[in-house]
């Protein structure tokens, strides 16, 4: 995807709106605490509920879903930012995560 803003994850602002397009059993294994998951088949469907009043941080688990996402989202108004290294720069960063369950937090 050329033409992507895009940041490492460990750039991320702590109080950024970060958007996790991942599926359901990725989400589950691991996520930042902060994140609002809409997994991306459902993006069209629930549009609605994300911001356009500020950036939104598009994140999966290595970069590439969330770079289609966050172009899509540009094309339509939104101001996306893609998070490059997705879930796995999140983790590598060190940054906080959680999981679904109890279990420890990973990339799935």
């Amino acid at each position: 995807m050329n033409n992507v803003p895009a940041v490492p994850a460990a750039a991320v602002p702590d109080d950024a709106y970060l958007l996790d397009v991942r599926e359901p059993d990725e989400w589950a294994a691991g996520h930042a605490g902060s994140a609002v998951h809409i997994p991306m088949g459902e993006l069209n469907a629930r549009a609605g509920e994300i911001p356009q009043d500020r950036d939104v941080y598009v994140i999966c688990r290595s970069g590439a879903r969330s770079a289609a996402v966050t172009a899509a989202l540009n094309n339509a108004g939104w101001k996306a930012v893609n998070v490059g290294d997705g879930m796995q720069g999140w983790a590598s960063a060190g940054r906080e995560m959680e999981s679904e369950g109890g279990n420890a937090p990973f990339v799935a």
